[in-house]
């Protein structure tokens, strides 16, 4: 089933549902960027957990702030979502609750294809979470040396 939304935008942006997601912001544009009562997910969050595409480039379209941020974090990680999200002006080094960017996220999943991408958009290998570790430390710790040596070339 999924999360359970509060925020009837929210709900469909989340079940992919353009139509609904489309007739909430015709209501009122200020939908757009609301928040979730329960853990703070915006509509286009919402549609980022799930990789929707199409809900995600109308959200853009119309200005979301692609800033704001939830009360958890990771969404898909998937290539032309984070190109998208990049190029609608994301802070490539926000940090969530537990004090991880992109790139930690990135690293512990090892997404060899997400990296240079982050890094390319000036993503900061060095930012400390709440543990302590920087992206490098993870990289170390789980013995990706072909992400390890990518990080050590970009600080």
């Amino acid at each position: 089933m999924g999360i359970l939304y509060s925020e009837p935008i929210c709900q469909a942006a989340y079940q992919n549902d353009l139509g609904q997601v489309w007739r909430w912001v015709r209501e009122d544009r200020s939908y757009i960027n609301i928040q979730d009562g329960f853990n703070g997910d915006t509509p286009l969050i919402c549609a980022c957990r799930r990789g929707h595409m199409r809900i995600i480039s109308f959200l853009l379209r119309r200005n979301a702030d692609v800033n704001l941020k939830n009360q958890v974090s990771k969404t898909k990680q998937n290539e032309a979502l984070v190109r998208m999200l990049l190029n609608a002006g994301v802070d490539v080094n926000a940090i969530d609750c537990y004090g991880c960017t992109a790139l930690h996220y990135a690293c512990e999943m090892k997404n060899q294809t997400l990296i240079p991408l982050l890094l390319e958009a000036h993503a900061n290998p060095m930012i400390k979470n709440k543990d302590g570790e920087t992206s490098l430390d993870i990289a170390q710790r789980l013995k990706f040396s072909q992400i390890e040596l990518m990080l050590r070339k970009a600080s």
